[in-house]
């Protein structure tokens, strides 16, 4: 056989002749028809179970796939793989099958090399490798990969009432699945209560998948699944932190990752289901509809839901379960506002508000941890520079490469005030750490934001009180929204 060398995106791949050149050849299509061949499975097929392990679950590019074209190829003539198109034609446009974009500006074409034409791709979901008309996403359609079945869960910990209400109620859906909205105040032990029915989930030799917007929160869970379960190969995805070299039964990561995977999951949560840009973007919430399966429990958590999902709760189309309590039993902190006069104005002049600065001295006095909220990037830096004289100090944002590294530093102690973006309003747990925001009514404080920020104070037993200020030129309504919230949930709590 003669073999024609093709571009691929890891370099240069081998790829026989008429695979290159037949029109009709459905892993390099040419023409812009919606439909592939799927062909029946040839059940004596000898398949490979590496190759088997490395595809089941996902939808990928073929330069994703670390083996020989033929070795594809053969698996698709006896039906264990399937090719799907890319970029399909609608009524309305164009639509991307790998992340569901039907924005048109978000398409784009060049002249292709593969189909010899003018070619469409997409940008929405070009970091992930280009998706265009001529090219293939694949899936593996053979036998399933079975997973195990065992008792999994090492966890000691003790559970409060409401945690293990919520909890109980998790593990019965697994058995009847639907969608589950969890609603919990901001450390009241979310993480927790999901063990049992992760459990139970795994026990019935399912799938399952923990999704969030956030790289931090990944992270963050990361050791704790671990540690909980000791005996499941627990997988973490999130950019710059990608493994496609196998399947795991129990998976942490990003939604934009789950771009990669279709019809995977038998158990699928969402953590932080209304933090940006997860409820923005409705490609994201595409993707994790398309990683589920059909049936698939689905699992909401969040302790500032959406008016959208508040309006299913009312229409009876979502169950909702309500945590109004931190674990440890005491009430949420209640910020304090604080007039700090025209920051903005006083940083242009290089200094801090006396206030600001006094309070941030005080933490350091008292050898408290401070974690200290700024609008943008540029106050953060600007900030940081007129406070790391009198203090141990970092500042991060979501493009900072050490993040996770002054994240860790900073939960060590080895940084006194850390200064952030919106980056860490949720997700992260410091134990015995204030919080204060600079300018808190700036627009990208919102109410929920402001909620989600005053939630990292008080998270631990031994501290669980965490003071949290909200510096701020005026105040804003979202300011006052946020702080009628926590009240009432702290009404909800303790009032009798």
């Amino acid at each position: 056989m003669r073999f024609a060398t093709i571009s691929s995106h890891n370099g240069k791949i081998l790829c026989p002749e008429p695979l290159v050149k037949s029109a009709n050849h459905p892993l390099y299509p040419i023409g812009k028809t919606n439909e592939l061949p799927h062909l029946s499975q040839n059940p004596t097929f000898q398949y490979n179970p590496q190759l088997q392990q490395f595809l089941f679950g996902k939808h990928l590019l073929l330069d994703e796939l670390p083996y020989p074209i033929e070795e594809i190829h053969e698996h698709y003539l006896n039906g264990h793989i399937l090719y799907e198109k890319g970029i399909l034609i609608e009524k309305q446009g164009y639509w991307c099958a790998r992340c569901g974009n039907r924005a048109q500006d978000l398409f784009a074409s060049f002249d292709c090399f593969r189909c010899k034409e003018e070619c469409v791709y997409c940008r929405n979901c070009i970091m992930m490798g280009r998706v265009s008309q001529c090219t293939p996403l694949l899936r593996w359609s053979g036998p399933d990969v079975l997973w195990s079945n065992q008792s999994v869960l090492q966890w000691g910990g003790q559970l409060s009432a409401l945690q293990h209400s919520a909890s109980r109620r998790i593990t019965e859906v697994v058995v009847q699945p639907q969608e589950l909205l969890i609603c919990a105040v901001c450390g009241a032990g979310k993480t927790e209560i999901l063990f049992k029915g992760i459990e139970k989930a795994i026990g019935q030799g399912q799938r399952v998948c923990l999704s969030t917007p956030r790289t931090d929160v990944v992270t963050e869970l990361l050791p704790r699944f671990e540690q909980a379960f000791p005996h499941v190969n627990v997988q973490a995805l999130y950019g710059g932190h990608v493994k496609m070299d196998e399947s795991t039964q129990l998976i942490l990561s990003t939604t934009h990752q789950l771009f990669r995977y279709k019809d995977a999951f038998d158990m699928m949560i969402v953590d932080e289901v209304d933090a940006f840009p997860f409820s923005y973007d409705k490609t994201l919430q595409f993707a994790v509809e398309k990683a589920s399966k059909n049936n698939a429990t689905k699992i909401y958590l969040t302790a500032t839901p959406s008016e959208t999902m508040l309006q299913r709760v009312k229409l009876n189309s979502l169950e909702v379960v309500h945590i109004s309590k931190r674990y440890h039993g005491f009430p949420l902190p209640v910020p304090r506002f604080k007039w700090c006069g025209n920051w903005s104005k006083q940083l242009k002049k290089r200094r801090l508000p006396e206030n600001v600065m006094s309070y941030i001295a005080t933490r350091y006095e008292q050898k408290r941890k401070c974690l200290l909220f700024v609008p943008t990037v540029d106050i953060a830096i600007e900030v940081e520079s007129l406070v790391k004289d009198r203090v141990n100090s970092e500042f991060v944002h979501s493009e900072d490469p050490k993040r996770l590294e002054k994240i860790n530093q900073f939960r060590k102690g080895e940084i006194e005030v850390l200064i952030t973006t919106t980056i860490l309003e949720r997700g992260v747990t410091v134990p015995e750490i204030d919080v204060a925001i600079l300018g808190a009514e700036h627009e990208v404080f919102t109410s929920n934001a402001l909620v989600q920020i005053a939630g990292r104070a008080g998270r631990s037993i031994q501290d669980p009180y965490g003071e949290v200020v909200y510096f701020h030129y005026v105040k804003s309504k979202e300011m006052v929204s946020a702080k009628r919230t926590i009240q009432d949930h702290n009404r909800r709590a303790f009032d009798k």
